[in-house]
């Protein structure tokens, strides 16, 4: 018979994690999906008992987001403009229910490559906590999500939480964009988040411009971050966007959408992510 584990503490989790293998389980809007019409006959680690692991915080020159935050705790959170996008993907993640339940780091976790959490992330340069019996460690979210359903974490370790790093500029914002066969519940065919911060003349000092569902793993833009530096923050700002920026991208065909509208779709979503960001600056 499988086991169920359900500790009250993170010592308590980590010591269980070196023990043997477990399925770590937070919200499990994911887990039991995959799971349907087979038996349950893996141990599982069920770590919503664990009261230090949810809410975000200030942490001084960063937020932290624990690892069994959930989306709705996200969006009803008080968190600053440069949170938006993020907030924005948590509208996008499922309805009320899934919302309710499914975390933030399990979504990062699942590591899907359509994953509504991640572009918002890597759009503000988030970093992934670790923790296990032999320590913790910070790694960025960059080199978290090897590929699809694929990440660093090892059978031992614990994602305890994600750091967003504090602006060094006056002013940030955040925005995000998904484009799918129709408003909600649905998989994106592309989406889009854009971070910039700007000082108080009106100009980008850093973006964060990141794609997801058109590669195997969300990838950033840094080519078209470069050159949106310096530039007016503004409507305009979609205007600096070129296919060229693009290019590093890798989109399927599949029953959503074909690589070529993928590819198409994407440069055109980019653009009018960067452009509504830049009004919501000049408003």
């Amino acid at each position: 018979m499988a086991a169920y584990l359900r500790p009250t503490s993170i010592d308590a989790a980590l010591r269980a994690l070196a023990s043997r293998p477990l399925t770590v389980l937070a919200g499990g809007t994911d887990f039991y999906p995959a799971r349907v019409g087979r038996p349950l006959d893996e141990d599982v680690l069920d770590i919503t008992a664990i009261a230090s692991l949810r809410g975000i915080v200030d942490a001084g020159d960063h937020w932290r987001i624990g690892a069994t935050t959930t989306w709705s705790d996200l969006m009803a959170s008080d968190t600053p403009p440069l949170f938006d996008g993020l907030k924005r993907a948590a509208r996008e993640v499922g309805g009320a229910q899934i919302q309710n339940a499914g975390t933030v780091a399990g979504n990062l976790c699942n590591a899907s490559p359509a994953a509504d959490g991640v572009p918002p992330l890597l759009s503000l340069d988030a970093a992934v906590e670790l923790a296990s019996a032999n320590g913790a460690t910070v790694i960025p979210l960059t080199d978290f999500i090897l590929g699809n359903r694929r990440t660093r974490r090892m059978p031992g370790e614990l994602v305890t939480a994600i750091r967003v790093p504090k602006p060094r500029a006056p002013c940030a914002v955040g925005h995000f964009i998904k484009l799918g066969a129709r408003r909600y519940l649905v998989i994106s065919i592309v989406m889009v988040a854009a971070a910039i911060e700007y000082d108080n003349a009106g100009r980008v000092t850093r973006a964060g411009v990141a794609i997801g569902a058109c590669s195997e793993v969300a990838r950033r833009l840094p080519e078209l971050e470069a050159a949106l530096l310096g530039h007016t923050a503004d409507a305009t700002l979609g205007d600096r966007v070129t296919p060229r920026h693009l290019a590093a991208l890798a989109p399927i065909d599949d029953v959503r959408a074909s690589a070529e509208y993928r590819a198409d779709a994407a440069v055109t979503v980019v653009r009018r992510a960067l452009a509504e960001l830049g009004a919501m600056v000049s408003l």
